[in-house]
Order: structure tokens, then C-alpha cells, then sequence
């Protein structure tokens, strides 16, 4: 199966890693804050705007900062992705 995003959305996977704290203490993925960057996976055409089109600013492969309650959440087989609207991206990671 295949997540094919439709109009302006923009599907992301979370990047998940161990963190160590300065006193050596491994924090799981878990205990710690929901992360608020990710990459893309997937984008869509894009939408219109008065006739005109409004091209997507991310591509596929792109690191990005992301609104942090924004999207819905989708869990695909073992994956988790997050599918969110273009607008709600607030920044590429270069």
C-alpha cells in the first residue's frame, strides 16, 4: 500500500531517536515530547487558487518543522505517518 496525498497535504514520517541526557540517562522515544520535525514522504499536486495553481514548496525527501498539533495521524502496516496541509509546515531543515 501506498499514501498518495491529495490536493495541498503532505504526508511525513516522524524521526524517532534515543536521546541520551548529560547525566547518561537513555530517554525513550516515548518518554519524551512528540517531535515537531520530519521528513517528507509524500506530496500532493497542489491546489487553485483563483485559477491559479499554488505550487507545493516541499518535495519528497525534505526535512521539515511542523505546526505541532496539526494533521491526522495514520498508522499504514508497521508505520506511522502524519499527513498534514502545506500551510501547516513552518519551516525545510537544510
Amino acid at each position: 500500500m501506498k499514501l498518495l496525498p491529495l490536493g495541498d497535504r503532505v504526508v511525513l514520517k516522524e524521526t524517532v531517536a534515543e536521546e541520551t541526557t548529560k547525566s547518561g540517562i537513555v530517554l525513550p522515544g516515548q518518554a519524551k515530547e512528540k517531535p515537531q520535525y520530519a521528513e517528507v514522504i509524500a506530496v500532493g499536486p497542489g491546489i487553485y487558487v483563483d485559477g491559479t495553481k499554488v505550487p507545493m514548496e516541499v518535495k519528497v525527501g525534505d526535512k521539515v518543522i511542523y505546526s505541532k498539533y496539526a494533521g491526522n495521524e495514520v498508522k499504514l502496516g508497521e508505520d506511522e505517518y502524519i499527513i498534514v496541509k502545506q500551510n501547516d509546515i513552518l519551516a525545510v531543515i537544510e
